[in-house]
């Protein structure tokens, strides 16, 4: 065992502790001096009296200590719920963003097949050959030609009178 001289306030005092730990002993004894040297003129005339206020104010330090230490813990415990939550959130958008990616994806080749459809569809109507064309036109000719026959022959003279151009009559 070794043994270790504390001085607090005006006595000293002996203190057996195991070796090696003479250093630590003497902090100890130097934080209870310290608050023993805080009590100023408020000391009593006992000097037991004298180190309980100085346990005390060294319990009320500890007690303080201690509830900082919950608190953070406290603290800790909740941040790491809250990032477990947040990385599952952040798992669940990763996985929404590479769906929303795919339909986009798909999304940009159905367009593209449509603006083809509708290109090709454009074409077949403005880039006929000369001879479909025609065709074309010809049956409509022969179409509105039929037309008026059956105009005329439903109405008879007077939807000719009616058709007559102005400057003929």
């Amino acid at each position: 065992m070794s043994t270790v001289t504390l001085t607090i306030g005006p006595r000293s005092y002996q203190v057996a502790c195991a070796p090696g730990e003479e250093s630590a002993v003497e902090k100890l004894g130097a934080i209870v001096a310290e608050k023993y040297a805080q009590l100023g003129a408020a000391r009593g005339p006992l000097e037991a009296q004298n180190m309980l206020f100085a346990a005390l104010f060294m319990a009320d330090e500890l007690a303080e200590a201690r509830a900082t230490a919950a608190k953070a813990e406290h603290q800790r415990e909740r941040v790491g719920g809250t990032r477990e939550a947040l990385e599952a959130e952040i798992e669940t958008l990763r996985k929404a963003e590479a769906r929303a990616r795919t339909e986009i994806r798909n999304l940009k080749a159905e367009l593209a097949a449509l603006r083809e459809a509708a290109n090709h569809q454009h074409d077949l109507f403005s880039s006929q050959d000369k001879g479909e064309a025609e065709r074309v036109a010809a049956a409509l000719e022969g179409l509105a030609g039929r037309l008026e026959h059956a105009v005329h022959a439903l109405a008879g003279p007077a939807a000719d009178a009616l058709e007559a151009d102005p400057a003929e009559a």
